[in-house]
């Protein structure tokens, strides 16, 4: 069984979460604000990494101004993160479902720690 989950940030289309099913319904696709993730309000981007590092979810986003800093801080304080996809906004949701869907089909948890990812990644 894969152990690459996705966890969407608020801001991310919803849309996101049904294509990603379609292609492939064994995928595990939270959002910040489902039960169990932290709420989309007042929660930081901090305490989302905290979050995602401690339930195994790489987190997808469009945050592309301050979540590199983030991730910098995180790391200073010796945290983990299986990985940040930040989402190309040139990109179709039918393409960023398809390389979201083909990095689950082929890759490990751990290819990815501790680093944005940029999509596409070819």
């Amino acid at each position: 069984m894969n152990e690459i989950r996705y966890s969407r940030d608020e801001n991310v289309d919803a849309v996101l979460r049904t294509e990603l099913l379609k292609r492939e319904s064994k995928l595990i696709v939270w959002k910040i604000g489902d039960p169990g993730a932290p709420p989309p309000k007042g929660t930081l981007d901090p305490e989302i990494l905290i979050w995602c590092e401690e339930n195994g979810f790489i987190l997808v986003t469009n945050n592309r101004k301050t979540m590199p800093k983030h991730l910098k801080d995180h790391l200073a304080k010796g945290r983990h993160i299986p990985a940040i996809f930040q989402l190309n906004p040139k990109m179709s949701i039918g393409k960023t479902a398809n390389e979201l869907v083909a990095i689950w089909g082929a890759s490990e948890i751990t290819e990815y720690q501790d680093v944005i990812i940029y999509l596409p990644l070819r």
